[in-house]
């Protein structure tokens, strides 16, 4: 079970490492994980020498910590994350929010590679998140509520902060992305299978757009701490039911590489152009 004092740890644990307080939290996915490398001055702090982190156990993801800044942010980024699949708990999985709240961070983007059961998106498409459906089988809120944090029953009607979702498509159009920027809707599975026709046809039918094995968990225990969140998928596959194709893991990673130019450059110009009040809790774009 994961305790206030076991997050205010590994946050104390970070802060000496660190000189100014990190405005927006980062969590880099499968593939997308060199936007870290840009960061200037950067501090690179191992999962591994954090107390009670877990250590991420697959490939695209290198497992650290990095602090600098980018495009005028303070930013902390996960370069890597850790799943439910691996074998950690929902509270595990999410515990890094937890300390990247602890260290200041009020806004968060976080990304994910996924597969299109939307017929109209294509590989290589990024989509900014609109909403979630959980199908993961738990919850990272499960259990005793951190009342210091946020609220027993927190309200999710709207988890991907509007105005973020909104000020990022128009950087897409802006930057001339309109046509590979999609917006949807996002379904966590647990996996770590990659999942039958059958089960993404009920997907689609239930109003997903996309699918993956991430996200969902973090979004959900930042929405519980008040952040602001911008959610961005890759598509690397095309997950249609009615005439899905064999994937691999490395198939995902070799997609996500190709589209990293176009995802870096939508990134780098959304924390360049917004204003800081649009990523702290209770700020409005300009």
């Amino acid at each position: 079970m994961i305790t206030e004092n076991m997050i205010k740890e590994a946050a104390a644990y970070i802060d000496s490492h660190i000189q100014e307080k990190p405005e927006v939290a980062m969590i880099l996915g499968s593939g997308l994980g060199e936007l870290a490398d840009e960061i200037e001055d950067a501090v690179f702090i191992s999962f591994e020498k954090v107390p009670h982190f877990p250590v991420s156990t697959v490939a695209g993801h290198k497992g650290q910590l990095v602090y600098g800044k980018l495009e005028g942010k303070m930013v902390l980024a996960m370069q890597g994350r850790f799943h439910y699949y691996e074998g950690y708990t929902m509270q595990e999985v999410t515990f890094p929010v937890r300390v990247m709240h602890d260290l200041g961070c009020e806004g968060m983007i976080v990304t994910n590679a996924c597969g299109a059961m939307n017929p109209s998106f294509k590989p290589g498409d990024l989509m900014i998140i609109d909403d979630h459906i959980n199908f993961t089988g738990s919850n990272p809120l499960l259990g005793p509520n951190l009342d210091d944090y946020g609220p027993r029953f927190p309200d999710m009607s709207e988890v991907y902060t509007k105005e973020l979702r909104s000020f990022a498509m128009d950087i897409g159009k802006r930057i001339g992305q309109e046509a590979d920027l999609k917006r949807g809707v996002y379904t966590a599975v647990s996996g770590p299978v990659y999942m039958a026709g059958a089960e993404l046809i009920m997907l689609r039918t239930c109003g997903a757009d996309v699918v993956g094995m991430s996200t969902v968990p973090e979004a959900t225990v930042a929405k519980h701490m008040g952040m602001k969140v911008l959610g961005i998928s890759c598509i690397t596959d095309m997950a249609v039911g009615e005439s899905i194709e064999g994937i691999t893991h490395e198939e995902v990673i070799e997609v996500a590489a190709k589209a990293k130019p176009r995802f870096k450059a939508l990134i780098r110009q959304i924390l360049a152009d917004s204003e800081k009040s649009l990523w702290e809790k209770g700020g409005i774009s300009s």
